[in-house]
């Protein structure tokens, strides 16, 4: 990832807007929503040619659920509890962003119907990056499997994650239960940088002093806004749940604590593990995914729940100059 990524995405992209009645745009590729790994292979190992034959042979056979499969599942459920409630106008949309072809995404498209998945608005452009799409139609996430897409909307200013599916598939609750890093995350790197140029005794003393100065936001600022303006619309029993899971502890947890409700903004659970591994943590929690900024956190996660990579901030920057 270019060093420019972290600057570009400036304080200004994340400032949180009037979230209310808005609807919740989630961007999907066809990657993370359905298991496509076998027809990729043969793409990579044949080419072009040989995968758009194999995907018009196979067209009417229904493709089994993705890294993201359950998350989209779970969100669209929202718009049938709100109508259940009385709420006719739906509140989250979940979007198709596809490198196929409209041809060759007829499978795609086929396969939504048969799981009776509620996506009506998709493109597809014939192998080359769908990102640009996901801020012309407003979305709030855009998930992918390609890391180069997930880089550009980055860039672009809309929050996105390179999802990855469990190795180990638990059993999918009815809650619908996000979870995210803070620090280069939720929080711009600010406070990061100081700890990976100086070390822990310097990145406490600065927190600290700091404690009463709010963290600028980071890329999924304004996702955590919209998830928390959504359940805003349920006030008795809320389907859906938010974590904080940092590798900070006490004392720097004031800052991170101040910041949230200086944005104003509830986080159901938080928890702060002083640099322990999260995987065990995120398992206990349910989470439907989990987004960090560090791979060895992912690695972690990976193992127990959906995890998603966030490439922003210092950590990346560092990692790409290797």
């Amino acid at each position: 990832m270019p060093e420019t990524m972290s600057s570009n995405a400036t304080a200004s992209n994340y400032s949180v807007s009037n979230q209310s009645g808005k609807k919740l745009v989630v961007a999907i590729s066809s990657r993370a929503l359905f298991d496509l790994d076998d027809s990729h292979k043969i793409y990579e190992e044949q080419g072009i040619e040989a995968y758009s034959k194999h995907q018009i042979a196979h067209e009417d056979e229904s493709l089994q659920p993705g890294a993201a499969y359950h998350l989209v599942k779970k969100l669209l459920a929202l718009n049938s509890t709100l109508e259940a409630k009385n709420r006719s106008a739906p509140r989250v949309e979940v979007i198709l962003l596809s490198r196929n072809s409209a041809d060759t995404g007829l499978r795609i498209f086929n396969s939504i119907e048969q799981h009776k998945i509620d996506i009506s608005r998709a493109a597809f452009t014939s192998g080359s990056s769908p990102y640009r799409y996901a801020p012309a139609f407003q979305a709030d996430l855009f998930l992918s499997t390609n890391p180069e897409d997930v880089a550009q909307a980055l860039e672009a200013g809309v929050a996105a994650a390179t999802i990855i599916k469990p190795i180990n598939q638990a059993e999918h609750q009815e809650q619908l239960r996000f979870a995210f890093d803070g620090d280069a995350v939720l929080f711009s790197d600010e406070a990061e940088r100081v700890y990976q140029q100086s070390g822990l005794a310097a990145f406490t003393e600065s927190e600290k002093n700091a404690a009463h100065k709010p963290l600028k936001g980071g890329p999924f600022k304004n996702f955590l806004a919209s998830l928390h303006a959504l359940q805003q619309d349920f006030p008795e029993t809320c389907p859906i749940r938010t974590a904080l899971v940092t590798a900070r502890s006490a004392p720097t947890h004031e800052r991170v604590i101040r910041t949230l409700r200086d944005w104003n903004i509830r986080i159901d659970e938080a928890l702060f593990l002083g640099g322990l591994a999260k995987g065990k943590f995120l398992q206990a929690y349910g989470a439907d995914v989990f987004f960090d900024d560090q791979q060895g956190h992912i690695d972690s996660a990976s193992i127990h729940v959906a995890s998603a990579h966030v490439p922003h901030g210092i950590s990346n920057i560092n990692n790409n100059r290797k």
